[in-house]
């Protein structure tokens, strides 16, 4: 499958340097330098994914993602990000971001990034980036009201277990290391090291009752990470 990616930046530099690594990668790359530009490319081009930086000028990353979702394009989109806090991430992902990664960044862990995307999503179909409650079993996860509820019932958890919990769902049956869960969930304000979310998996796994030597919702492979295996519906 000839896959093409509509890179959006408007640092050249940033552009120039990655285009031809992913197009080594077997990737057919085409270069828009604003949003406007970007949503121009979208009707020639028609790209089956889309990298847009954030911050731009005439019309920015994030507008240019809300403007395709309003209209019911669910082209995959990876946000490029200079901003690290937490809330910015969690914003991206309601406003239906598939990914989103943090600059400066390994081009190879964006390839990466783009060929999970592209795994778990159907193209013209709406991704889980962009429904706003995801269910698996028991468990139903109200991402607006950030709120959590098994067998029908509320239960308590941290800001962080949530968002962790609606990362690990919407990145489904992906292994993630427990440095990609904090870059992703924690960002640049996480005070500690990986035992953090190894705190936050296992208060998710008190609350939703998953047995972690057979678990349902959340498998651990040791030395490697964790991943999401309940099967999702909207």
């Amino acid at each position: 499958m000839n896959t093409k990616v509509l890179l959006v930046d408007d640092e050249a530099a940033i552009t120039d340097n990655l285009a031809p690594i992913l197009e080594r990668a077997g990737l057919t790359v085409r270069v828009a330098g604003d949003g406007e530009a970007a949503l121009a490319q979208m009707r020639e081009f028609q790209p089956d994914l889309l990298i847009l930086d954030v911050l731009m000028p005439r019309l920015d990353g994030r507008a240019v993602l809300r403007h395709l979702r309003r209209n019911d394009n669910w082209t995959p989109v990876i946000l490029l990000t200079q901003v690290g806090e937490s809330v910015e991430r969690t914003l991206a992902l309601e406003e239906g971001a598939d990914d989103y990664l943090n600059k400066p960044f390994d081009p190879h862990e964006l390839i990466a990034r783009i060929r999970a995307v592209l795994r778990r999503m159907q193209k013209g179909q709406r991704s889980l980036a962009g429904v706003m409650t995801l269910k698996s079993g028991v468990i139903e996860l109200d991402r607006q009201a950030r709120r959590v509820r098994v067998d029908g019932q509320e239960v308590a958890l941290t800001p962080k277990a949530v968002a962790l919990l609606e990362y690990l769902m919407t990145h489904r049956d992906e292994l993630l290391s427990r440095e990609q869960l904090l870059d992703a969930v924690w960002g640049w304000d996480y005070p500690t090291g990986t035992r953090t979310v190894d705190t936050r998996i296992a208060e998710l796994r008190r609350a939703i009752a998953d047995d972690p030597q057979n678990p349902t919702y959340i498998q651990t492979l040791a030395g490697q990470g964790y991943r999401f295996i309940g099967r999702i519906s909207p």
